[in-house]
């Protein structure tokens, strides 16, 4: 007899990670999770990849030599009309240009700090899906934001249950940050995009 796949509903996915139904579907959404099925109008999602959902590691942040670093928290992609870009937010569907211009923005946040870290984790949901580096220089706008307009995408996530992983970093310290953080779990609190971590305190 063949083994029998376990299958469970969003709504019983997120009571398994402890999360809201609205925070795991917005991985659904970022297409994060490839193994999903469908019975009608229902998504199924297999036992085995919301273990390993939950098993993800903590960011291993004590590693940073930065004793606080930004994150930037994003929501599944969607289009936008920008000059620009075409999307804002986090999809493994878009190719690392276009990735990059949808995670690049204007935010509210303390610049020099965020410069300082040298590294600005991507979360989705709670997990780091892409790492920002080259924040050295910045810009501020009329309205108090600030964009990095040298930024890079060191690496991003394209299946959180396996997971994979695609490292685009051309410098070796910036290949060990993403390789570092990528796909880990990262819990912030803020009410802005950007949140700030203590790297030497973890919860």
């Amino acid at each position: 007899m063949g083994v029998v796949e376990v299958l469970l509903t969003t709504g019983q996915t997120a009571e398994e990670l402890g999360c809201a139904i609205t925070t795991f579907r917005r991985l659904v959404r970022a297409d994060l999770l490839p193994d999903l099925s469908r019975r009608g109008v229902r998504v199924m999602v297999p036992l085995e990849s919301v273990h390993a959902l939950r098993d993800r590691p903590t960011a291993a942040l004590e590693h940073l030599p930065a004793r606080e670093i930004g994150v930037l928290r994003v929501d599944a992609a969607r289009r936008v009309q920008e000059e620009d870009r075409q999307w804002i937010g986090f999809s493994t569907r878009l190719p690392p240009a276009d990735l990059l211009k949808a995670l690049r923005g204007w935010w509210r946040c303390d610049a020099p700090s965020v410069a300082a870290a040298g590294v600005l984790p991507v979360t989705l949901s709670g997990y780091v899906v892409a790492v920002l580096t080259g924040l050295e220089v910045w810009e501020k706008n009329a309205q108090g934001r600030y964009a990095f307009p040298h930024a890079r995408l060191a690496g991003y996530v394209t299946d959180l249950a396996t997971p994979v992983h695609h490292v685009t970093a051309s410098s070796q310290a910036d290949w060990m940050l993403a390789d570092l953080l990528l796909g880990s779990r990262l819990v912030s609190h803020s009410g802005g995009t950007i949140a700030y971590v203590n790297t030497r305190t973890r919860s």
